[in-house]
């Protein structure tokens, strides 16, 4: 038994109907495992238990999404510290404890035991209204471009099986017009017989940009073929079909990245993030969905290390001064920058200046986006640290 006011660890096992809660006291003995329902009155009655069984009580979960939303908000609202140990540190310590198999107990018993034993974890707060609002926005606009890339490919497929020249003819992830003129006509025959100029005023009643050239391209394409592919004509209806759901679904993004910029343009920085060369709206917006306010990150360092800009030693035996990528790294945050590093360097100023300086060290092209991307967490933490806009004279770094 854990004596009063001896602290104790709980560790849970997060999931969507239920969780597995397992406490530990300081010798690592098990206090408690029980099962709880995701549900308030269950949570609620799993804090008091634990409050009765120890003095202190530190909590630690392997999820902080949306499954330990209630969870999360209910403990940080009793005051409880809570700690996020990473699922892969959970799946490295499971195998030094007894059972093969997995467990929702044995990952509740190896997540408490880790944070018993570490205290490096980092600590877990409820995120600002503003900043969980831009989470659920870009992460349901992550899930729509999903959704368009494979409706893209799956058209492109069966166009193959139509006429593989008007696959060809058209960059259909960025054309509307090709989109627009797949609704009305996707047979080599059918576009034949309605030719050039009759095809033209089609598309302009529906409002195609170069409705000329889209026509004379589709037409093009559909007279270098004569024969008729098996499955034609099911093919074309499926093509009519995924044609419109692609205009409806960049309709839906296009909604989504107008409410995006308006809730992003809220937050007191969105003007200092957008002032970075490359950085817009949208990326800026994905931006503060994952850092929030900062509060996290020490310096620039850690922040670029989250983003796995910032290489680590591997050192071994005589083999000294080695770096590689963090193995642990958010990857949308190290894509932000990138993204905006390339569409940075496009354009004239530093950030050109200093790729095309790293480019003539002999870097290459990838190495020396990566290069210019680690330089702008520099900068944008310096910018967001000073609240000041971008200029192009070199941010002061404070020594920390």
């Amino acid at each position: 038994m854990t004596n009063l006011g001896e602290r104790i660890w709980v560790g849970i096992d997060a999931g969507k109907g239920h969780h597995w809660a397992v406490a530990v006291n300081a010798d690592g003995e098990t206090v408690f495992s029980q099962k709880v329902l995701n549900n308030e009155d269950e949570i609620l009655q799993l804090i008091a238990t634990a409050c009765e069984a120890g003095g202190e009580v530190r909590w630690a979960v392997d999820i902080s999404g949306r499954a330990s939303a209630l969870l999360l908000a209910l403990l940080i609202a009793h005051s409880q510290q809570v700690v996020y140990v990473p699922g892969r540190t959970v799946n490295r310590m499971s195998g030094a404890y007894r059972g093969e198999g997995k467990t929702d107990a044995k990952d509740a018993l190896v997540i408490a035991d880790t944070a018993r034993m570490r205290r490096d974890f980092a600590p877990l707060a409820t995120p600002p209204e503003l900043v969980s609002e831009l989470q659920l926005l870009t992460a349901h606009r992550a899930d729509l471009i999903a959704d368009r890339v494979r409706l893209l490919n799956r058209l492109r497929d069966l166009l193959l099986g139509i006429c593989p020249a008007l696959e060809r003819a058209f960059d259909y992830s960025g054309s509307k017009g090709s989109l627009v003129l797949l609704t009305g006509y996707q047979t080599p025959a059918a576009l034949q017989r309605i030719g050039i100029k009759r095809l033209t005023t089609w598309l302009e009643r529906r409002m195609v940009h170069s409705a000329a050239d889209v026509a004379a391209r589709a037409v093009e394409a559909a007279q270098t073929q004569q024969t008729a592919l098996p499955g034609e004509k099911r093919a074309a209806k499926l093509v009519c079909d995924l044609a419109h759901q692609l205009l409806a679904l960049d309709q839906r993004i296009k909604d989504i990245d107008r409410e995006i910029r308006e809730t992003f343009r809220t937050d007191d920085r969105a003007e200092i993030i957008e002032s970075l060369p490359g950085m817009g709206p949208i990326l800026g917006a994905e931006f503060v969905a994952i850092v929030g306010d900062l509060s996290t990150y020490k310096d620039a360092g850690r922040l670029a290390s989250h983003a796995g800009l910032a290489p680590v030693p591997r050192d071994s035996g005589r083999r000294t001064g080695n770096h590689h990528r963090p193995k642990r790294y958010n990857r949308r945050l190290r894509h932000i920058f990138y993204l905006s590093a390339q569409t940075a360097m496009m354009r004239p100023g530093p950030s050109r200046d200093y790729y095309l300086k790293k480019r003539a060290e002999g870097l290459r092209h990838t190495q020396a986006l990566l290069s210019l991307a680690r330089r702008r967490v520099d900068v944008l933490w310096a910018m967001l640290r000073d609240k000041r806009l971008f200029t192009s004279a070199s941010p002061v770094t404070q020594a920390t």
